[in-house]
């Protein structure tokens, strides 16, 4: 039940924009987000958001309403309500979130806030990290005749929410990638087992993808409790599936981005 709070009592001005502001890397943003910014008079941003991105709404006030797991976060109906009160007072409001708004983004909450409102709200889409990731690696996300189907799961839930069976639904898909998994990678890899995945399923460990910081590693998902815990801070995600056996010429784990990769453009 959302909060009377929230509900109109004045004519909205402003439209509320839910923009994906993509894996990281500044030359991955759509250039529709970039125009959103520019034109933005207040930016709500997350945690993941790069300084660099946020830095391209030059004239609006930046707010950081950032959720990490583990740390101190803002409240979601907090945030709800902020971009609800924005709306009255300004005329473009960006609410800014890492990846796509609508993978794992809480989208749905505060599109739901702002529709009770009467808050004129849209979502622009943004890179996922999934698809970010199996670019840097050269590897396609579903593969002719061999992963035909690709799951995008996390096995994370909210604080009162129930538990859901995300593995059954990773192990009914060929191929997949695991959100917000890596920090109880045993956990996750056990579950994937149990539903039916073998632990020969070869497993691609990728942190900060698209970034000149990213690192990669190669394993196997019977493997990947040992090797996830050599990785630091970040943002990581974890795709299985058969299209991610490392070649031979590649080594089983980088700390930068790869040699063949093309130069990055930049936006500034």
């Amino acid at each position: 039940m959302l909060s009377s709070s929230l509900r109109p009592t004045t004519r909205p001005q402003g439209t509320v924009y839910l923009v994906g502001a993509g894996p990281g890397a500044v030359d991955l943003l759509t250039l529709r987000a970039l125009r959103l910014l520019e034109a933005a008079d207040i930016v709500f941003h997350d945690a993941l958001v790069s300084p660099e991105i946020v830095s391209l709404a030059l004239r609006a006030e930046k707010i950081a309403v950032g959720k990490r797991c583990g740390r101190q976060s803002t409240v979601q109906h907090f945030i709800n309500k902020r971009l609800v009160d924005a709306a009255r007072t300004h005329r473009v409001i960006v609410r800014l979130k890492g990846g796509d708004p609508s993978i794992f983004g809480r989208s749905d909450e505060e599109l739901r806030a702002l529709r009770v409102a009467g808050i004129a709200c849209e979502i622009v889409p943004g890179i996922t990290a999934a698809l970010a990731a199996s670019a840097s690696l050269g590897r396609p996300l579903t593969l002719r005749g061999v992963a035909r189907s690709f799951a995008f799961v996390t096995p994370r839930h909210g604080e009162g929410e129930p538990a859901h069976d995300w593995a059954r639904g990773a192990t009914a898909c060929d191929a997949g990638a695991i959100y917000m998994g890596v920090g109880d990678s045993a956990q996750t890899a056990a579950r994937l087992m149990e539903a039916g995945k073998s632990g020969t399923t070869p497993v691609a460990i990728v942190t900060d993808a698209s970034l000149p910081g990213e690192r990669v590693m190669w394993t196997t998902l019977g493997q990947l409790a040992e090797n996830a815990s050599s990785f630091g801070p970040g943002p990581t995600l974890l795709l299985f599936g058969p299209q991610f056996v490392p070649r031979p010429e590649e080594p089983r784990s980088t700390a930068s981005t790869h040699p063949g990769r093309a130069p990055r453009v930049s936006l500034g």
